[in-house]
């Protein structure tokens, strides 16, 4: 879940399963014989103000891993139809096989495997011209959540609670659902070098029904609250009497909130997991208890009550769209199995008034090639492929950028994930070059030296 190597991980588990106050190891290395003052520990979790008037408190973003075909998905090509059977690097160019349609009152061209999805036409802007560094699946999804496929680099989550803070400190600002094990692991949510307690708390694991996820040792069967409370209370005084005595700190830092936040998730977790409060006819919605639908629409749902609940940022996690071979039947059933709840997401958080500060993104690490080695398969493509966005002050029924005319590279408004990253800080009121960290002598930030907002998808 949290990575067990990090200090909070150590902490948070050491709180949760209420051990004696010999285990806070931090504390006793520096163990003092009064407490710490009462107003020497500030929670560096508690909201901050952004640089600016955001237009989005939040991010939902559905991570496809495996890089979804946007040929047949989102990326309408009609002269790649016309050019079936033609030679490109040696490859036969294949048209898709489903069939593009527009819909809604700006007539965005969605594809069939999405008619769920096509319903909110209107809410969707298409990314079409992305591209990224790298066509090998651990890189580049490396470089999709940190800016950097090169270097051990803050996940864009770590970077957003770092800049904003959390609105409910009874939660992890920043929560992974069903993350991969492999293709870059805890590095996808983890903090870097930023202090430990700005990192993602991994909650299940993708090729694991969600429904099968907890967070162990949410209970405790030897304390109960008030004596895990008092237990709790010697362990952090003796902590920020070591805190006091280094003055900054960010490990230190780091156990502390970590055991705060873990006493204070024993209680709250357990109900935003708990879907059994919702009506029938909300799950049916998301598709829960549907076969394919039933472990995205947990998830989509969980999103929709985690951000209620004031989580900053979401990251939902489904695979594999990686099709070599086997497109139309792989292919069509991971739309069927996203298609419904991403819908049920959106419809959801309208109804309710959050999807104007809710921004929802959808994509993967790559695309794939409209050229086939495999008659019933496509392979990777980094050179151009689709992401889409909606909600939190972005515009709703356009496309913006765009490939060539066979969907093999972006040639118009291109976007990188520097610019996907830098656009996703400025809807949250965060300018991505004044969001920084100094490490190592020099300030870092999530884009590193590039990045552009892209102004014009702006409402």
């Amino acid at each position: 879940m949290i990575d067990p190597h990090s200090p909070a991980h150590f902490s948070r588990r050491r709180a949760l399963q209420g051990m004696s106050a010999g285990f806070g190891y931090m504390a006793f290395s520096g163990l003092a014989a009064h407490a710490a003052k009462p107003d020497a520990y500030r929670n560096p979790l508690l909201p901050k103000k952004p640089h600016f008037e955001p237009r989005a408190k939040r991010v939902i973003f559905a991570c496809m891993r495996g890089g979804p075909s946007h040929v047949d998905t989102f990326d309408h090509k009609p002269d790649l139809a016309r050019n079936e059977g033609k030679k490109i690097k040696g490859r036969k160019l294949m048209p898709s096989p489903w069939e593009f349609t527009p819909h809604g009152q700006s007539g965005l061209m969605v594809s069939s495997l999405f008619p769920h999805l096509a319903e909110h036409a209107d809410d969707l802007c298409l990314l079409n011209g992305m591209f990224a560094d790298v066509p090998a699946h651990p890189q580049a999804f490396v470089q999709l959540h940190t800016g950097s496929f090169q270097f051990v680099r803050p996940s864009v989550g770590s970077w957003v609670l770092y800049g904003l803070g959390t609105e409910n400190e009874n939660l992890p600002g920043f929560i992974s659902l069903s993350p991969p094990a492999r293709v870059g692991g805890a590095q996808n949510y983890g903090s870097a070098f930023l202090p430990a307690l700005y990192q993602g708390t991994a909650i299940g694991t993708l090729r694991r029904p969600i429904r099968e996820a907890s967070l162990k040792n949410l209970s405790n069967q030897r304390l109960k609250p008030d004596l895990q409370r008092k237990q709790i209370d010697f362990i952090q005084a003796m902590n920020r009497d070591l805190l006091d005595r280094h003055e900054v700190d960010s490990q230190i830092n780091g156990v502390i909130e970590s055991y705060e936040l873990a006493f204070r998730m024993q209680a709250a977790v357990p109900g935003v997991m708990d879907l059994d409060g919702e009506t029938e006819a909300v799950k049916e919605k998301y598709g829960i208890g549907a076969g394919v639908t039933d472990d995205f629409g947990r998830q989509c749902l969980m999103a929709r009550r985690l951000a209620e609940a004031g989580v900053r940022y979401i990251e939902l996690g489904h695979g594999n769209w990686d099709q070599h071979n086997g497109l139309r039947k792989n292919l069509t059933r991971n739309c069927a199995g996203v298609d419904q709840p991403l819908a049920a997401l959106l419809g959801d958080l309208k109804d309710r008034g959050m999807l104007e500060d809710t921004l929802v993104i959808w994509g993967g690490e790559f695309g794939r090639t409209p050229h086939v080695k495999k008659d019933d398969g496509r392979d990777h493509n980094h050179t151009g492929f689709t992401f889409w966005m909606a909600g939190g002050g972005i515009k709703g029924g356009m496309r913006y950028g765009a490939t060539d005319e066979n969907g093999i590279a972006a040639v118009d408004n291109r976007v990188h994930f520097h610019d996907l990253h830098a656009t996703i800080l400025h809807q949250l009121g965060l300018d991505h070059e004044k969001l920084t960290y100094r490490y190592a002598g020099r300030d870092f930030r999530l884009t590193d030296v590039h990045g552009n907002v892209l102004r014009d998808i702006l409402a």
